[in-house]
């Protein structure tokens, strides 16, 4: 059997899992407004249960009051959603826990506040009272759980969650560990008491509080410890700390957790999971066969892929499409008002599940699909799949487009991975694949198509600068895929998302690098999770920031800036454009498929130029339509 400690059965208290991979528990936005489970949120769960998925954890669910879009358990007007949801988990022959969490504003992580000395949003009344008052809405969640058909409960213990905020040192309040541990440690015994003996508990808790005086390492081995004692069965195991670790973008290593629950299971004999950036089932594989774990929480690696298990235990792990924590649809998209929830870059029917796989379609047509980035494979991809016959033509000597150039940035390896991984996969679904082949007219003749969908992508702006085309004026792509080496110093022009990464690029190879942005600040395009780790890596290499500055020339040794009003000249070697990119003009393609009656669409940054979670959206929307 492939992956024989991924795949093998485990047993929580009396409940017998099909093997040691958990769904943890993440923010979709997929709940109504009121908090009560949709169609849509069941349909997500399920997909990822017929991938083989063994025990799913919902998104925290709250015990007292509603969050927008967020999972609610605090009313008894719920059960009749969560019962669906189970069954539905259930009747995909998989197994269910809710995660009960309380973040209520009277009992937050944020310091000055504890369960034990603010009452405003609650009203008159006893610490002791308070804390009653938020054990008995936990007791009364785990009744409507049980009630609801779940199989297992997890109680949230981490940042944001009121019990982490009794928990920790860093909330103004006295005592020592086992003090602290009074409010939690009344939630898990209560909850205890409700539940039936043969359900397992599980405890989600951060390893780490970055705040002044907050919990330890140590405190957290001893506060589960005591949680062990007190009734729980499986220890969750999250990183806490900085923001950047909440759902950590890409330049976070893989596995980052596991140490740390590799700590908590040796030094209390509990089960473990562990998590943080898991997403290869070989890397899982290693953890638990290593004893550093008893499970392994596949999150965002499950959004990529929820076939990620079943492609795991047919021993298929190259067809497996693998997270590689852009954070663009995951945290990006879910943190923006504009949108409030998840999506994926890898896979963006997140949250369509109900759709279903592409249809068959009844009328295969050859389409010529002209570029090979990610956008024209996806639409290879799903074309295929659909029994169409997709020629894609890429004009360079190879597939992968924006994201392999992404992949040559610190710390981005695995975007080139991906890329690699993608063509192999289009290669074998039986797509006709031409490389080295610009798309024009005599080539769309000579294929004859039907349809032509342009994902030709776009091309880096040079603008009018008075002396851009010197010889010592280059721009970042051809520095990162390393058609240009630079010598001596280098002056970035623009500060965005490709501006910043070449300008970490060069800095690592000892380049000195200084980078010009019009405006205030740096990192446009760049997630907040991701610009974090950005900003803080060109900090470390010593890289230059002009904010508000803009270029008005390019000398020979020099590049003359504007700031605030004021004109002085920054001595550079290399000048480096990096100031956006735009599509080629069309026109003539589109003019002739016209003139030959064959539809044509554009997709991706061949329509304009944006993130790739957008182009490929849109290229596996077009080829589902056709």
């Amino acid at each position: 059997m492939p992956y024989p400690h991924l795949l093998a059965p485990v047993r929580l208290r009396g409940l017998e899992l099909a093997n040691r991979v958990l769904l943890p528990a993440m923010g979709t936005g997929f709940a109504a407004a009121d908090g009560s489970v949709t169609d849509r949120l069941v349909a997500y769960h399920v997909a990822r249960v017929r991938g083989g998925c063994a025990l799913t954890v919902t998104e925290a669910a709250s015990v007292r009051g509603q969050v927008p879009h967020h999972l609610d358990i605090s009313s008894d007007a719920r059960l009749p959603g969560l019962c669906r949801l189970a069954a539905a988990i259930h009747a995909a022959g998989g197994r269910v826990a809710v995660q009960l969490w309380d973040g209520a504003p009277d009992l937050t992580d944020e310091p000055g506040e504890s369960p034990h000395d603010r009452t405003a949003a609650v009203g008159e009344g006893s610490p002791d009272d308070r804390t009653a008052a938020v054990v008995g809405a936990f007791a009364a969640a785990a009744d409507r759980a049980v009630a609801a058909g779940f199989d297992a409960l997890e109680v949230d213990c981490t940042r944001g969650s009121s019990l982490w905020a009794s928990l920790s040192p860093a909330t103004p309040q006295d005592g020592d560990v086992a003090g602290r541990a009074a409010h939690a440690l009344a939630v898990i015994r209560v909850i205890r008491t409700v539940v039936p003996d043969d359900m397992p508990l599980l405890l989600r808790i951060d390893a780490h509080d970055d705040r002044p005086g907050g919990m330890s390492l140590d405190d957290v081995v001893a506060f589960c410890r005591m949680a062990g004692m007190a009734g729980v069965d499986v220890v969750d195991v999250a990183h806490g700390g900085a923001a950047q670790y909440l759902v950590p973008p890409i330049d976070v290593p893989r596995g980052f957790t596991v140490t740390d629950t590799a700590t908590i299971r040796h030094a209390t004999g509990l089960l473990t999971v562990a998590s943080g950036r898991i997403n290869a089932p070989d890397q899982a594989e290693t953890i638990l066969a290593v004893g550093l774990a008893d499970l392994v929480a596949i999150g965002r690696g499950q959004l990529a892929d929820p076939d990620f298990v079943a492609k795991a235990a047919a021993n298929r792990p190259e067809d497996i499409v693998r997270c590689v924590a852009c954070d663009q649809g995951c945290y990006d998209r879910y943190v923006d008002p504009a949108f409030g929830e998840i999506t994926c870059l890898r896979n963006p029917v997140v949250g369509r599940e109900a759709e279903g796989s592409p249809s068959q379609t009844l009328r295969p047509l050859r389409v010529l699909v002209a570029g090979g980035g990610v956008a024209g494979m996806e639409a290879a991809l799903v074309l295929a799949e659909r029994g169409h016959k997709p020629v894609l033509v890429e004009a360079s000597d190879h597939l992968g487009g924006q994201l392999e150039v992404a992949g040559a940035a610190p710390r981005k390896d695995e975007m080139a991975s991906a890329a690699r991984s993608r063509a192999r996969q289009v290669a074998r679904a039986g797509v006709e694949i031409r490389v080295g082949t610009p798309v024009t007219p005599s080539v769309v003749d000579e294929i004859a198509p039907e349809v032509v969908i342009d994902a030709t992508g776009a091309r880096p702006i040079h603008p009018a600068i008075p002396g851009a085309d010197r010889e010592n004026v280059t721009d970042a792509i051809a520095v990162l895929t390393g058609r240009v080496r630079v010598r001596g110093a280098a002056v970035v022009v623009g500060g965005g998302l490709v501006g910043l990464e070449a300008a970490e690029f060069l800095a690592e190879r000892g380049v000195p690098v200084t980078v010009v942005e019009s405006l205030d600040d740096v990192g446009a395009g760049l997630g907040p999770l991701r610009r974090t780790c950005v900003l803080e890596a060109l900090s470390d290499e010593g890289v230059e920031q002009l904010t508000g500055t803009t270029v008005v020339a390019v000398r020979a040794g020099s590049v003359v800036v504007e700031q605030h009003g004021l004109t002085r000249e920054v001595p550079c070697d290399t000048v480096v454009l990096a100031v956006g990119a735009r599509p080629d003009d069309h026109t003539p393609l589109a003019r002739h498929c016209a003139r030959r009656g064959i539809a044509y669409h554009v997709v991706g940054d061949a329509l304009r130029a944006r993130r790739a979670l957008d182009a490929i959206a849109e290229a596996n929307a077009l080829a589902r339509a056709l």
